[in-house]
């Protein structure tokens, strides 16, 4: 591990090979950034990750930490600072710098001071890395995307929020966890914001290719009611709020949904995640950054996909974005 003549820089692991073509920088060295860029090490989704972050002592700290790690993950290039010129050259720029949600506060309530902080960041971090995809992660992170978008004047594809990807993951958690099945045979999204006007789509939702809604109760469990499908569609809105009055802040599970995005990018999976990114004309809806299911590969967000929705989902998704529409108003977006 280096310093330079001040002490901002640190890194681990060994210098990229010429293969190396994936470069991650992680804009935030708070709980969320640090654990984003640990589970991209982890999966090996970068040949080198870079963590910027304005608090030197922090950001080194972090830095040092992971990159103590480096022997027991895929091989990488660990970089900490302070300096945004480490930034160039990034294939995926995630940022997760913004104010801290506090308990009993919403993520709209974040919008102000993290909207102002993107109106400045954004523009610095193009500079340095002009040909990367951008990955917002900030709350709220639908506005957050819209004004990224606004402030960059990238072309939409470029700009992706995490949107309802975490959402997503608890929704299946917690049907597994009700059904009695792996997590991973549960395949259902949730749309719209990433907030309290998240819309889950039971209508689509499978189990084994079976339609959740016409899944026989498997031996001692209840059946999918509409009680315990409400009671579902809370948790997966309120359980950030459980978290964040327990321990201060989510963490892990955001920093995998995270890492899981940028792997889509950096290997090109062409992979569909319900990631926030602009719509312009679905249904009627138009003009705003939600989440719906879309194909998430090396160039970005493509176009959304159409998921099957009953009258009542595919309202609930209107007023979902006329809600984020309204959060953006004020801020001139």
């Amino acid at each position: 591990m280096t310093g330079d003549a001040e002490g901002r820089t640190v890194q681990g692991g060994a210098e990229p090979t010429p293969r190396s073509t994936a470069k991650v920088a992680v804009v935030g060295a708070g709980a969320v950034g640090a654990t984003l860029a640990y589970a991209v090490l982890m999966r090996g989704a970068a040949r080198e990750v870079v963590l910027y972050d304005v608090d030197t002592a922090k950001v080194r700290a972090q830095a040092l930490d992971l990159a103590h790690g480096i022997q027991f993950v895929p091989m990488a290039h660990v970089v900490g600072t302070d300096d945004i010129t480490a930034c160039a050259g990034a294939d995926v720029v995630v940022v997760t710098a913004g104010a801290n949600q506090r308990p009993g506060q919403t993520r709209t309530d974040l919008a102000e001071r993290t909207i102002g902080l993107m109106r400045t960041l954004v523009p610095q971090l193009l500079e340095v890395a002009p040909d990367a995809v951008y990955v917002m992660v900030t709350n709220p992170v639908d506005v957050v995307t819209y004004a990224a978008l606004r402030f960059s004047g990238l072309p939409r594809a470029r700009v992706i929020g995490s949107g309802t990807v975490l959402d997503s993951s608890r929704f299946r958690y917690l049907i597994s966890q009700h059904v009695g099945v792996a997590v991973q045979n549960v395949h259902a999204y949730i749309v719209g914001e990433h907030g309290d006007t998240a819309v889950p789509l039971w209508s689509s939702a499978t189990i084994g290719g079976v339609p959740l809604l016409d899944l026989d109760p498997l031996p001692g469990r209840e059946p999918l009611t509409p009680a315990v499908r409400a009671s579902i569609a809370h948790d997966v809105v309120h359980s950030a709020y459980e978290i964040i009055e327990g321990k201060g802040a989510t963490s892990y599970a955001i920093g995998l949904a995270g890492s899981r995005i940028v792997e889509a990018l950096t290997n090109d999976e062409h992979r569909v995640m319900p990631v926030s990114s602009l719509i312009d004309d679905l249904d009627g809806i138009g003009d705003v950054c939600l989440s719906v299911p879309t194909v998430v590969a090396h160039d970005g967000a493509g176009a959304p996909m159409r998921v099957p929705m009953s009258t009542d989902e595919l309202v609930a998704l209107r007023r979902s974005a006329d809600a984020l529409r309204e959060t953006a108003r004020p801020f001139g977006l």
